[in-house]
């Protein structure tokens, strides 16, 4: 086993911590993640730094917060990130899917990019022509897309869920899975493997084959009651969110303020189908991996860029800062070199992959990373985690309540802040801990609310005063 080892960097798009069967779920069919779970080490308390794609992923890949990446909002321009450092060290570094970059086939330091953007590109690339694409037209197909969706008699009672109706080879994460497992059984082996797969799902829309969503639509799934009063707690920002989203159906999907259990179900059954294909795919993956003597140094890391609300909280997809958007699955695995079937229950940032990903690569992490390794709880030694977790979002053309959204997120307590706005969230994570009571008017917990707003400010000014070098360099 080689002190370099390839690594094989698997991310989904969208997908909720309570997604795996292992993790604890057990309504889920995920065999293979299962796998990944029992033999790897999990985090259980992995966050992102933002509540969309393009700003989360983009800290996740240079190791820096949003709001110094200058990434706040899906289609900022984003070319650069630590993977050339990778490449610099004699890694062959290959990306087939999804990665979000802006414009979407920047280099960002990979030798070659094999792309899959969202399934539903509307606004943002809407006629740009990525691997899939190609694919499907080669064979005469035409995508299943909004405009087509929008002609459904029921459209906006689906919630976003749709029945895949093309060849199953032609799915999006199936085509990415295949794709990826084409390429490392045919493309000649490489010493040194930086393997990026970007699954597109399970994003919206949610749209499984159906002998996929056929056992979940029998399931008892768990769905958060929304109440009055939980609604009746949110700031301004959120209510308008809610209802720009029922008249805006943002990737095929049309929300509605009072959906009835039936549309919520069938929306997490498919929501979950998707999960079981891609879990399918990346069991698939491991045995090409097998096949062709790469597993034997290899360590496989999963994870997804943010989460979706699914409903919960009264909400559609991302754009907030609850739990079930900014947790996420982390699993690293790598039988022989790392412990298996271990928990870590630190607090962590998503992109402090970044800084552990170049430590196994045997790279010099650059001293002004706000990521921070994760390679000691990796090897078993003592980790204390962060004190603290910070996401960011701005306004876009979605969130459009709000300039500026900031989450600070402790073990015990968060707080999500809005720039020039008397309101915002305080909730009690120990007492409540699917956040729906909002304290942030409560005056029992003005103290508190006060004591996270100077944790925020102070890391704010840490993070500008640190980062300050690096941002001179980029100017």
């Amino acid at each position: 086993m080689s002190d370099t080892p390839n690594i094989i960097f698997i991310i989904t798009d969208q997908q909720r911590y309570d997604t795996i069967n292992a993790l604890g779920f057990d309504f889920m069919d995920t065999p293979n993640l299962d796998r990944l779970v029992r033999e790897g080490i999990r985090f259980t308390q992995c966050h992102v730094t933002a509540g969309s794609c393009a700003p989360a992923r983009a800290s996740l890949f240079k190791g820096y917060f949003p709001h110094t990446t200058g990434i706040l909002k899906n289609a900022d321009l984003w070319r650069r990130s630590w993977v050339e450092l990778l490449n610099d060290a004699g890694y062959h570094c290959t990306n087939i899917g999804k990665m979000h970059t802006w414009p979407f086939n920047s280099s960002v330091g990979f030798h070659e990019r094999y792309v899959v953007e969202n399934k539903d590109r509307y606004l943002e690339g809407r006629y740009y022509f990525d691997e899939w694409d190609k694919a499907l037209r080669f064979r005469g197909l035409v995508k299943q897309q909004r405009e087509l969706y929008r002609q459904l008699p029921d459209y906006h009672d689906r919630l976003g869920a749709f029945e895949w109706e093309l060849p199953e080879d032609a799915h999006p994460d199936n085509f990415v899975g295949d794709l990826a497992s084409w390429w490392i059984r045919n493309y000649p082996k490489m010493d040194r493997l930086f393997l990026q797969i970007g699954f597109p799902g399970p994003h919206p829309p949610y749209d499984p084959v159906p002998r996929y969503a056929e056992p979940y639509l029998k399931k008892d799934l768990p769905l958060m009651e929304v109440t009055q009063e939980e609604l009746d707690g949110q700031p301004p920002a959120f209510k308008e969110l809610r209802q720009h989203n029922v008249e805006i159906d943002h990737d095929s999907v049309v929300h509605q303020l009072n959906p009835s259990h039936e549309a919520r179900h069938r929306q997490r059954a498919y929501y979950c189908a998707n999960m079981t294909m891609i879990d399918e795919k990346v069991g698939e993956i491991i045995q090409a991996l097998e096949d062709t003597g790469y597993i034997d140094n290899s360590v496989i890391i999963f994870t997804s860029d943010h989460g979706d609300a699914l409903t919960d909280h009264g909400h559609s997809q991302k754009w907030t800062m609850y739990d079930v958007i900014t947790r996420v699955p982390l699993i690293v695995w790598a039988p022989g070199r790392f412990d298996a079937g271990k928990a870590v229950d630190a607090l962590v940032h998503q992109m402090d992959l970044g800084p552990s990903i170049l430590e196994l690569a045997g790279c010099e992490v650059p001293a002004t990373l706000e990521a921070k390794t994760l390679l000691p709880a990796l090897e078993g030694k003592e980790f204390p985690g962060r004190d603290y977790l910070f996401a960011e979002q701005a306004k876009d053309g979605i969130l459009t309540g709000c300039e500026f959204m900031t989450m600070v997120r402790g073990h015990e307590w968060k707080l999500v802040h809005f720039l020039d706005d008397p309101h915002g969230q305080l909730f009690d994570l120990v007492n409540d801990p699917d956040e729906i009571k909002n304290l942030w008017d409560d005056p029992a917990f003005a103290d508190r609310k006060q004591e996270l707003l100077a944790v925020l400010r102070e890391w704010r000014i840490r993070s500008q005063y640190q980062t300050a070098d690096w941002c001179a360099e980029w100017r």
